[in-house]
């Protein structure tokens, strides 16, 4: 066999069956690939100056250098120290003692040194020893291909594979359960559906080893229903088939039958692992099951799992997502040797409790509590590596911590985790989130390697901050590089265009989305395009968009036709949306207010009243408006009219009320929920929205160079939105405020959403 080079191979035309005139060197069902286990103080006998004399393995090396002859039988045992000591020097010490020796033309050593070099990591070595071998068994075939996939090189294992079957060796069951595992790592069921034929030929679809290596190939190619079946023809379920079944149901998103597989399993007494447990809380995580999981952690305990670390750090990250601090902290505390692992599952853990807060207050404390837990590693001695980087980056970019994000990113400077593609992605996203696109751009051409993600990261926050030509050009980038894009990507794409007004170029690259990358549209890409109409009073273009789309438009499309007529005051369109917005009956509160203030400015007195009893129905409550800014790692919260702060604040604010409207700037009154006699107040003023007070405590208390960074649980109203446009010019101040929407960055009476993204 030639050397093994780079190379592709046309699948498609892949022949499986070996050419009719040879014949197999031994039968596919009996072929059983050698297994030798020794034990490690096993004794061996060398002959010296004509005499045996035993030698212990571990001090093979000093019997080689006195020139012993070791007998044939002895390699194996010695080979199988080296692979205990993972070591290559001595490795080669003893291939050399064979070739000199002559032992090399034993194809039965020779095949076992190819698995130590295997097993070294070595595969150019494995490869060269493979090249020369006396002849070549199955077990050898078999041994290279599982270095290829063990080292991600699935493609050379399917090259050896075909060149076996040129030679007219029959596979056995491993050797097939190998080749499907190279198909599993390049995610081909095209390949893998021909490897399934050739199995089913020869009836040995029910062996378990092939039968679980079926199961994982269908599970990671997507295809949930083909991998259940490979499981239940299984004719000896062990525990590896039973865990990766249930891992199949968590990865393609059906933990509910995920625990089903895994009560059948405990009630066919099969006995489970360590990797069973932690995908059981891993879905019991994605479920937000807590009470599923609780019993799962009783059963831990009850069998003594508890102490085991992997099964302990899945038990807090399950704890911290149900929003269990309590007893995630216990478990924590009570772990007498932390690992970086259980580091990292707190911090990822809290990260995700931000998602799944019941408020915002409560998702910022959660998203504090991550940093502070940083913190406490990097003051315990213990090194960061590249994913705690990325879930603190993950939790700065929710908060808007630019500062903490800063601080991060020097730490990563230090560390040199800059060139990992995990972190610097997670670093181009934070900056963006962040609102500073400047250095993420920069931290994006920095990066020596691009996913797809990252690219998505930088297109989309060009576009959220108003550089649409920027966000296409890079787009274009990416293609040229051979990037495929997926359907977050036009949504970064198409938001470009809308923030920009270019209709042509929308609707090329939606036609583009569709012919050339087969991606179906999902209601985002929608909205964007509504956007693009509504921005350039395009009402009607807008309508007759929504009805040709293939699925029913959701409440976010209606939404925002429903506000684009009220802002170009054609009602007798807004009326039909709203109706069909209604009908959707929404959970959004701010929803309500709108069709409210469209019903109450056209005194439509029965509409109102219909809104009303809906919003009752609905049990729609008042608005939780907070706005939030951290200065110093302190978080200062304020709400509507609050008066509980300093009166140098208020003062400040008065100032630049009366600046503000020395330039032009008219206070406006807008609708609010309140709770008085559950009634609607009507109209209310706006003067101490809270996220006015945000941006006057943050003036008041950083320095001038600093930009000020507030979050708002709500869309900043069309007031607002005008009142820091002015004072951004006034000041000379960078603000941003991250609202329940997007972001906006102003900067001398500029917006970054164009002056569209905002509600009433």
């Amino acid at each position: 066999m030639a050397s093994l080079p780079t190379f592709s191979v046309n699948y498609c035309t892949l022949q499986l069956q070996p050419h009719s005139g040879k014949h197999p060197n031994c039968s596919l069902l009996t072929q059983k690939i050698t297994n030798i286990s020794y034990k490690r103080s096993h004794t061996i006998t060398t002959h010296l100056n004509g005499n045996s004399v035993p030698v212990k393995s571990l001090d093979f090396l000093q019997a080689v250098k006195e020139g012993t002859k070791i007998e044939t039988s002895c390699y194996v045992p010695l080979l199988q120290e080296c692979i205990h000591r993972n070591s290559l020097s001595e490795v080669q010490i003893l291939h050399a003692h064979i070739i000199k020796t002559g032992t090399h033309q034993d194809p039965f050593v020779m095949t076992f040194l190819v698995n130590v070099y295997v097993k070294c990591g070595t595969m150019e070595e494995a490869e060269r020893v493979f090249n020369n071998l006396p002849r070549i068994y199955v077990a050898a075939w078999t041994t290279l291909m599982t270095g290829y996939v063990q080292n991600s090189q699935p493609e050379l294992a399917i090259r050896v594979f075909l060149d076996m079957l040129e030679t007219g060796d029959y596979p056995t069951h491993i050797t097939l359960g190998t080749v499907l595992n190279a198909c599993t790592s390049m995610k081909s069921i095209k390949l893998g559906n021909q490897i399934h034929a050739y199995i089913v030929k020869y009836c040995i679809e029910d062996d378990t080893s092939v039968g679980n290596s079926l199961c994982s190939l269908y599970s990671n190619c997507g295809s949930l229903v083909s991998a259940i079946k490979a499981f239940r023809r299984i004719r000896e379920k062990n525990v590896i088939s039973w865990t990766t079944v249930i891992c199949a149901c968590g990865e393609n998103g059906e933990a509910f039958q995920g625990l089903n597989f895994f009560v059948q399993m405990l009630s066919e007494d099969i006995e489970f692992n360590e990797f069973t447990l932690t995908s059981i809380l891993s879905m019991c995580s994605t479920m937000l099951s807590l009470c599923v999981g609780e019993q799962v952690h009783s059963l831990i305990i009850k069998l003594g799992y508890e102490s085991n670390l992997r099964i302990r750090n899945s038990v807090m990250y399950l704890y911290l997502r149900c929003g269990s601090v309590y007893e995630a902290r216990k478990l924590f505390d009570g772990t007498q040797h932390v690992s970086l692992v259980t580091w990292n599952s707190v911090i990822a853990g809290h990260a995700q409790m931000i998602e799944f807060a019941k408020d915002d207050l409560s998702a910022h404390h959660s998203g504090a509590e991550a940093l502070n837990i940083f913190s406490i590693l990097n003051r315990s001695g213990m090194k960061p590596d590249l994913y705690t980087f990325s879930s603190v980056l993950t939790v700065c970019s929710k908060l808007v911590a630019l500062q903490q994000g800063e601080q991060v990113h020097a730490q990563i400077l230090k560390t040199g985790f800059l060139s990992d593609v995990v972190v610097g992605t997670a670093l181009v996203n934070m900056y963006n989130k962040c609102g500073s696109i400047e250095r993420a751009s920069k931290a994006f051409v920095e990066m020596s390697t691009r996913t797809l993600i990252s690219w998505t990261s930088m297109i989309t926050g060009f576009a959220n901050h108003g550089h649409s030509q920027q966000a296409l050009h890079l787009f274009e980038d990416m293609l040229l590089v051979g990037v495929r894009p997926n359907q977050i990507t036009f949504v970064g794409v198409l938001s470009a265009c809308s923030n920009a007004g270019m209709v042509h170029e929308a609707l090329n690259y939606f036609d583009m989305m569709q012919k050339d990358y087969k991606i179906r549209p999902v209601p985002d890409h929608i909205v964007c395009l509504i956007d693009m109409f509504v921005r350039l009073g395009r009402l009607e273009e807008a309508l007759d968009f929504i009805k040709r789309i293939e699925f029913k438009p959701n409440e976010v499309i209606w939404s925002r036709l429903v506000e684009g007529c009220m802002r170009h005051g054609n009602m007798e369109l807004g009326f039909y949306a709203a109706e069909q917005l209604l009908k959707l009956k929404p959970k959004n509160p701010e929803t309500y207010l709108m069709l409210l203030d469209m019903y109450l400015s056209t005194r439509r007195w029965e509409d109102v009243f219909r809104v009303k009893s809906l919003m009752e129905e609905e049990k729609i409550s008042k608005i939780q408006d907070w706005s939030w800014i951290s200065i110093k790692d302190k978080v200062h919260s304020f709400k509507p009219n609050d008066r509980l702060h300093s009166a140098d604040m208020y003062k400040l604010l008065d100032e630049l009320l009366d600046k503000a409207e020395n330039l032009g700037y008219k206070s406006r009154e807008c609708l609010e929920l309140i709770d008085e006699d559950d009634e609607i107040k009507t109209f209310s003023s706006t003067v101490y929205h809270s996220e006015k007070l945000a941006v006057a405590f943050g003036m008041l208390n950083t320095v001038n160079a600093a930009p000020i960074l507030v979050i708002k649980s709500t869309t900043m109203c069309r007031d607002c939105h005008n009142f820091i446009k002015v004072i951004s010019s006034v000041t000379g101040r960078e603000i941003i405020v991250r609202d329940s929407t997007r972001l906006h960055r102003f900067v001398d009476r500029q917006c970054s959403c164009g002056d569209d993204g905002f509600g009433l």
